[in-house]
């Protein structure tokens, strides 16, 4: 005998109407959406690019990236779920977000649609974080999204002796095939967070087994599988958690840095107009070689031998991105103190030679150093 199941007898496409309905009636997936769209605004105005940009924009805003978010920025693994890399990223994840959104949240509820796609969106970060590392500046919905595919996957299991057949033939293959689809991508294509996805992904279908409410009166109510998932999911995170790589420098030394070797490098220029100038006033004005060697000490050589003490204090891990300009700009800053106060030397001796050498000690800074200092800017960050 054939039986009939609530879900069929009323509204045989039930879960198809629940995908149609307005976003009116899914406050946070439409919430979800706005936010989503505003920070991709925002970041524009502060300079990302449209199509694409180096990541340095969406860094700075708060993309997942290992020195950054190890360096006491962990807030950056829910921040990351808003920033996208470009108009097409962003658009890609909004429409499967405004696709299956409105359906799992008619489906959870608002509350448990909000931690669903919140804790799996942090929980592919944290797993992404692990993978990836230093390796790669990360961020996007999609890990956030795969969760909901995966909870929708785990759903019409469960549910399966209620839905339509073809209607469950249809929503479980196109999610299932979506979800395959991606992951495939993610395998071929470089720059897609592939770790991120399949962290999502499980994480929604274990919070889809630990976050269920009973879809009909006739729904299956599995409550040691519910214990089951969320301890798996707890002690996955805990596992995650303690082992993540060491990030290879800290992001809040390598700022410091930074703004040092550009406070040096405004210095210097100051300092290099300063020298030249006092040589050339000295000649015109006839001034005595005791009164240049002086002036030199006093506004060259001090002021090197300051600049070097001050970069010698910055630490800084071999791996940031700063640390090589920084070791050739302290012992550029040191050639040139060494240099001032032998050309002062020189000047008080009235020796022609050593004045002569000591102007060409002044030019023998490596061409590293050189070359930043005429660039006026330290290494920049990469990323994908």
């Amino acid at each position: 005998m054939n039986e009939t199941f609530p879900s069929q007898a009323p509204d045989a496409n039930r879960l198809t109407q629940l995908m149609q309905t307005s976003v009116l009636r899914s406050p946070v997936t439409l919430t979800l959406l706005v936010a989503n769209l505003l920070v991709f605004a925002l970041t524009l105005a502060y300079g990302a690019g449209l199509w694409h940009n180096n990541n340095g924009v969406q860094l700075a805003w708060g993309a997942n990236f290992g020195p950054a978010t190890q360096d006491g920025q962990w807030w950056r693994l829910a921040t990351a779920m808003f920033l996208h890399f470009g108009i097409l990223h962003l658009a890609l994840n909004m429409w499967a977000l405004w696709d299956v959104g409105r359906l799992m949240e008619n489906l959870l509820g608002p509350a448990r649609f909000a931690c669903l796609y919140l804790g799996s969106g942090i929980f592919g970060n944290l797993l992404s974080l692990v993978v990836q590392g230093n390796q790669a500046v990360s961020g996007g919905a999609s890990g956030a999204i795969f969760s909901l595919y995966g909870a929708l996957l785990v759903f019409l299991w469960r549910e399966r002796k209620q839905v339509d057949r073809g209607e469950f033939r249809w929503l479980f293959g196109a999610a299932l095939m979506f979800t395959l689809f991606t992951l495939g991508m993610g395998l071929v294509i470089t720059g897609i967070d592939n770790a991120a996805h399949l962290g999502g992904l499980a994480a929604g279908a274990l919070l889809a087994v630990a976050l269920a409410r009973p879809w009909t009166v006739f729904s299956p109510r599995p409550r040691h599988a519910r214990m089951l998932a969320a301890l798996m999911l707890t002690a996955v995170t805990a596992f995650l958690t303690t082992h993540i790589p060491a990030p290879s420098y800290r992001m809040g030394e390598e700022l410091k840095a930074r703004a040092a070797i550009n406070q040096f490098l405004a210095e210097d220029r100051r300092i290099s107009q300063r020298w030249g100038s006092i040589l050339s006033k000295g000649q015109a004005e006839g001034t005595s070689f005791e009164q240049l060697a002086g002036r030199i000490e006093e506004g060259v050589t001090s002021d090197y031998r300051e600049s070097f003490e001050q970069l010698s204090t910055l630490k800084l891990d071999a791996g940031a991105p700063s640390a090589k300009m920084l070791e050739q700009l302290r012992r550029y800053a040191e050639l040139r103190e060494q240099a001032s106060q032998q050309l002062s030397e020189g000047l008080r001796k009235k020796d022609p030679s050593q004045i002569r050498q000591a102007l060409a000690n002044a030019q023998q800074a490596p061409e590293a150093a050189k070359q930043a200092v005429q660039a006026g800017q330290p290494a920049s960050q990469g990323g994908k």
